[in-house]
């Protein structure tokens, strides 16, 4: 299988085709963009850790298929599989969390770019290498330009060059970097940590960001008026102000 899926409170989707140091075919993309949209919408799922096998996160497109695309609907079939993973991470009502170690590079940016939240080894590399053999990120670019800046961008991808887990960092590609032993144990804390916290509000939230970036600011501020109002007036939301203002741990149920 190209992807293993964990399904339990904190899931686990894991890019298996380490031969390959886990390059996206069209069947890989075809199982990722599944397995988050049916992670997504599982009520017993809270977090969703996405990793690769074998020592790498994942070296992007598999080169091998690309070239086998006899016509330009079949390229236009292969990299829109790529834009449909990246809506179905965007789409999940989960946090996902990236646990990147090895190569993440080209097509596996945009998955990076995707998650929530992104740690890495220190040994970690990055990069759009496609323009040095004469292809160009396009697809990526999409959630890569709402992430880090411009210019940062503009350079890896014109140029191809790669970057340090640190410079990863610096870019706003991640939130934090660490040991290459403790990057596992990281990812897990903090899975567990938004485990515990209400998933309808989660959901909420992590639906509020992502418009907020797509809203002129006016329009933000009206449209999240309305988002703390719903969430404000929601049982877990009840319970937490409840559970702060008695000294207590808030039991949330979701709703």
């Amino acid at each position: 299988m190209p992807v293993e899926v964990k399904t339990r409170e904190i899931a686990e989707v894991l890019l298996n085709r380490p031969e390959r140091r886990n390059a996206l075919d069209a069947e890989s993309l075809q199982a990722l963009a599944r397995a988050f949209d049916r992670l997504g919408g599982d009520p017993s799922v809270r977090v969703i850790v996405l990793r690769g096998a074998g020592g790498h996160f994942c070296a992007g497109a598999d080169l091998g298929e690309v070239a086998q695309a006899s016509d330009m609907a079949a390229r236009r079939d292969y990299f829109g599989g790529v834009a449909q993973v990246v809506r179905a991470m965007r789409g999940a009502r989960k946090p996902v969390i990236a646990a990147v170690e090895g190569y993440c590079l080209a097509g596996a940016m945009g998955l990076l770019a995707a998650a929530d939240l992104a740690y890495a080894s220190e040994g970690a590399a990055f990069g759009l290498p496609e323009v040095q053999i004469g292809l160009f990120p396009m697809v990526v670019m999409a959630p890569l330009a709402r992430l880090m800046g411009m210019r940062a961008l503009t350079e890896i991808a014109l140029t191809g060059r790669r970057l340090s887990a640190q410079e990863a960092y610096a870019c706003g590609l991640l939130n934090a970097v660490v040991g290459e032993a403790e990057l596992a144990a990281t990812v897990e804390a903090k899975a567990k940590e938004l485990a515990a916290l209400s998933p309808f509000v989660l959901a909420l939230g992590k639906e509020a960001l992502l418009a907020v970036d797509e809203l002129p600011f006016e329009s933000a501020l009206g449209y999240l008026q309305g988002m703390v109002a719903q969430v404000a007036a929601s049982e877990d939301g009840q319970e937490g102000v409840r559970a702060f203002l008695e000294k207590r741990r808030p039991h949330f149920i979701g709703r």
